[in-house]
């Protein structure tokens, strides 16, 4: 079995979402210094690196990532390549090679090679759902969209594919590193931290294929 990790290291020069904190790193106990262990404390947005979004991100009185399935989060999903979009409209998803009842769908686009590029600057113009296209995921009964920058929505267009999406149900997962992973079905396993109200949680995510 392969196993594909396709989640973004969570490090001190990792991109995050303009305006969100910094990411701090802090050892009040360290083994270097005579203590008896070392303790890291951390300090992050809900939404850094590689993340999920719950109702309550975009959704007044929506609900936080403990109610979101287990079920949804871990099954078959379909990477699909859109290396060539500058966004993913319906009409792209449309084109892409996605079966009918895909459930869970992750897009790599040219998302990926900034990542490994090792960039650390955050980048407005990244591939991403616009509305329309965000309707049609609804429309074809995705339940899980995973894609490779730091939202689901354009930079320009944040709230109302965010909207569509979490309010039909649908679990943005982003922040995935999807560099060198071949296109193709894999068994998807999404663990976000178990943050009970909370409107997002950072995901350990893996892709196991043969």
């Amino acid at each position: 079995m392969k196993i594909y990790d396709i989640t973004l290291p969570i490090t001190p020069d990792l991109i995050v979402w303009p305006g969100d904190p910094p990411l701090q790193f802090t050892r009040p106990y360290d083994l270097a210094q005579g203590d008896i262990c070392t303790v890291t404390r951390l300090s992050l947005s809900a939404h850094t690196g590689t993340h999920l979004d719950a109702p309550a991100h975009f959704i007044p009185g929506g609900a936080g990532v403990e109610t979101l399935a287990l079920s949804t989060l871990i099954g078959p999903a379909l990477l699909v390549e859109a290396m060539t979009a500058t966004a993913l409209t319906a009409d792209v998803l449309a084109a892409l090679p996605i079966p009918p009842g895909t459930e869970r769908l992750l897009v790599k686009t040219q998302n990926a090679a900034r990542w490994a590029a090792g960039e650390t600057s955050f980048y407005e113009e990244y591939v991403a759902v616009t509305a329309d296209g965000a309707r049609w995921l609804v429309d074809h009964g995705v339940k899980l969209i995973g894609v490779d920058y730091l939202s689901v929505a354009p930079f320009t267009e944040l709230v109302e594919p965010h909207e569509i999406l979490l309010a039909a149900g649908v679990i943005p997962v982003e922040g995935l590193k999807l560099d060198g992973v071949p296109p193709g079905g894999y068994q998807l396993v999404c663990l976000p931290l178990l943050i009970p109200g909370s409107d997002g949680a950072p995901c350990r995510v893996v892709l196991l294929g043969d």
